[in-house]
């Protein structure tokens, strides 16, 4: 695989993962979280427990740690093309924003979570609400938080995927005449040359006619058993030839 294919594949894949985890902690913090605000202790604990023993699934696991993982290999991608500069700060944005957000998951929900497990099942917890008071708010305001960086890092690695776009795209390829092009070429006459001839018989009287050579024209005029005089003009060239008895000269411009 070219690194350039490479390098797309990481941004993408990067940006994708990191988009889905946004949504994820979003999704919390406008529908689950308020949804549960609303239901009893005993609910909101054994919900939350129940939440947070499945989320710990691979698909969970591919996309928050593969946000992180793509991310890096993307950044290091694009400072060893050296081509992708425009591009560059903002994927080290959204690596930052990134660390931001598993700083903050490890550092204050995940252990809020463990600690809610530890409580054990809600139907011996002495003190639901206790329980539900030393998780509730700081979870989910740590949520918001987590959510908005998340969020912040998928939009400035969408931009830098598009821009990574723009500066990788292969020039397009020079467009051929097509089947109604029209292609003009031309030939110089020698700077001078003479024409003498003398009258030609015909069997037949070649009327007025004109006949098309190049881009000039060339007339018959009428005569008996000869061509008339005539003027024509070949290539680039221009200047009058005489035919039937008489001189004639064919001049190119210089």
């Amino acid at each position: 695989m070219q690194l350039k294919t490479l390098h797309t594949v990481a941004l993408l894949a990067a940006t994708l993962t990191t988009g889905l985890m946004a949504g994820l902690f979003a999704a919390f913090g406008y529908a689950v979280m308020p949804g549960l605000a609303g239901s009893s202790d005993r609910t909101f604990v054994e919900a939350m427990q129940k939440i947070n023993a499945s989320i710990l699934n691979g698909w969970f696991m591919f996309c928050f740690l593969g946000g992180i993982a793509f991310t890096a290999l993307a950044l290091a991608l694009s400072l060893r093309s050296g081509a992708d500069r425009a591009a560059l700060p903002w994927i080290i944005a959204g690596l930052v924003l990134y660390l931001a957000m598993l700083v903050i998951t490890s550092g204050v929900n995940v252990p809020l979570n463990d600690q809610l497990a530890k409580a054990g099942d809600p139907a011996r917890i002495a003190d639901l609400a206790a329980a539900r008071r030393d998780f509730e708010a700081r979870w989910v305001t740590w949520n918001t938080v987590r959510a908005v960086a998340n969020i912040a890092a998928f939009a400035v690695l969408a931009w830098a995927l598009i821009l990574h776009g723009r500066a990788t795209a292969s020039p397009a390829a020079s467009a051929e005449p097509g089947a109604g092009a029209s292609v003009t070429t031309s030939a110089s006459a020698p700077a001078a040359a003479s024409v003498s001839a003398t009258a030609v018989a015909a069997a037949n009287t070649s009327g007025p006619g004109a006949g098309s050579y190049g881009t000039g024209t060339v007339a018959y005029g009428p005569g008996a058993d000869s061509y008339g005089q005539g003027t024509g003009s070949y290539g680039s060239g221009s200047g009058s030839v005489a035919y039937g008895t008489g001189t004639g000269r064919v001049s190119a411009p210089s």
